[in-house]
């Protein structure tokens, strides 16, 4: 069986990682489960962690005010979920909710930050795989939003 230094050095989100910032990261990490329809976050609630999705669906959702839960997104195997534990004030705005049985490596937020206080590449190097799902995440709520995936009847 592959430890988590392993899994993490072959996840997707973190191709071309240096082996010691795999070390460093996995130190921070650990092996867990959702069944379906479980929450990993819930919107309001302390944003403590990270996850890279092994294996299943998670659906990103909001609920406007007096209307029906709303999916934003959904992750899947081989992506990351999570970037609110590493900007204050560390405060999920979303739900996440596995759509079936989700295998995660889940990362402790208060862990990686201190280590990227000490160890400015290593911080530099995940605020730029970071930026970069942000973006490719804005960008596909940008789309969302124009209904360029809807019927222009």
């Amino acid at each position: 069986m592959k430890d988590i230094g392993q899994m993490v050095a072959e996840h997707p989100f973190f191709e071309g990682l240096a082996a010691e910032h795999a070390t460093l990261i996995a130190g921070c990490g650990g092996l867990a489960v959702y069944d379906p329809g479980a929450y990993l976050a819930r919107a309001g609630s302390p944003a403590e962690h990270f996850f890279l999705i092994r294996h299943g669906k998670v659906a990103l959702e909001v609920r406007p005010p007096g209307q029906d839960t709303f999916i934003l997104d959904s992750v899947s195997a081989g992506e990351m979920m999570g970037w609110a534990w590493l900007y204050e004030p560390y405060v999920w705005q979303f739900d996440a909710r596995a759509m079936d049985l989700v295998r995660v490596i889940e990362f402790d937020g208060a862990c990686l930050r201190g280590k990227c206080e000490a160890d400015p590449a290593l911080g530099y190097d995940l605020m730029k795989r970071f930026a970069r799902v942000m973006v490719q995440r804005f960008v596909d709520t940008r789309l969302q939003l124009m209904d360029v995936y809807g019927s222009r009847d």
